[in-house]
């Protein structure tokens, strides 16, 4: 049928309030979509997303020393790279060994906000944010999201259909782990800052790993990793302060009640083998410089010494 121009209209595009979709309607873009969800749920892996809360901001450093993480949802994602890792793997540092793994996961937009935006509370609502966390359970690794893409494919029928989650390895520095996921929460068991309270005889009960326990005058709280009745050793992390010495410890899930004798911060017993040495350090250092004389590099200019 040919083309008949009849009455003369003006062709020429006038109406630009639907300019965002002239390269596709909206059913070719939902079509788009589907596919892209199928995509990722044929061939993609099965993670978690763990969403950051920030507690206290420190605005000079743009960062939260004292982050948590308390719940982990699960999602599909598309691992970019099937060859491997990317980044520099295994490297010999002057600090020693530092394995610098990377990933790219891709989510589909409408299954980010079905199974994680329209359930969590994000930093930045409506697409996945940088400093949230990664969990991949086929390799049991923690990932740290650095960047994400929101350009790519570059506006597809005139829309975006993915995020694209830059990642690292998490270094974990003594965040809260209470994600619910046992393998995620055991991070933080296992390399948390952990202090050992030595107890006075005469108390009662057993403490209960994973309970809270608070200082009865203090009312600082810490989570149980251990306890040792025979010895009256509890384990403890995640201290909101410093114990007296003494006061009455108690467990909020036990009820045990025992009285504080001794405990130092500085004796890390985070792991089996401990690396931390800032105990060492501490106690050492006495033996290699003498800091009886008030001023080891002499007195002069000195406000309190008349002699001079």
């Amino acid at each position: 049928m040919a083309f008949q121009n009849t009455p003369a209209s003006d062709f020429v595009f006038s109406d630009h309030t639907n300019l965002l979709k002239a390269n596709g309607s909206a059913q070719e873009q939902k079509f788009m979509e589907n596919l892209v969800v199928e995509s990722i749920e044929i061939y993609g892996q099965d993670i978690y997303y763990v969403p950051r809360t920030i507690v206290n901001r420190d605005t000079a450093f743009g960062e939260d020393s004292d982050s948590q993480f308390d719940s982990a949802r699960a999602i599909r994602a598309y691992v970019n790279n099937v060859e491997g890792w990317e980044g520099q793997g295994e490297l010999l540092s002057k600090f020693g060994v530092r394995v610098e793994d990377k990933t790219t996961f891709i989510f589909s937009r409408e299954k980010f906000k079905e199974k994680v935006d329209d359930l969590e509370t994000l930093n930045v609502e409506g697409r996945p944010n940088e400093g949230d966390l990664i969990w991949f359970p086929t390799t049991k690794h923690l990932f740290e999201i650095k960047f994400v893409e929101a350009e790519k494919p570059f506006y597809q029928l005139g829309k975006g259909y993915v995020w694209e989650c830059q990642c690292e390895l998490f270094e974990y520095s003594d965040e809260d782990l209470d994600t619910g996921i046992a393998e995620i929460d055991a991070i933080e068991t296992a390399f948390a800052n952990a202090i050992t309270v030595n107890f006075a005889a005469g108390g009662t009960g057993d403490f209960t790993i994973g309970e809270i326990v608070a200082g009865g005058s203090s009312n600082v709280t810490a989570e149980v990793k251990a306890w040792d009745s025979s010895n009256r050793q509890l384990q403890v992390f995640n201290r909101s302060g410093i114990f007296t010495i003494p006061e009455t410890v108690t467990g909020q899930t036990s009820g045990a009640a025992w009285t504080s004798a001794s405990y130092n911060t500085l004796n890390n017993v985070n792991t089996e083998s401990s690396v931390d040495q800032n105990y060492d350090f501490e106690t050492l250092d006495d033996d290699i410089i003498d800091f009886t004389e008030s001023n080891p590099f002499g007195s002069i200019g000195s406000t309190t010494d008349t002699t001079i």
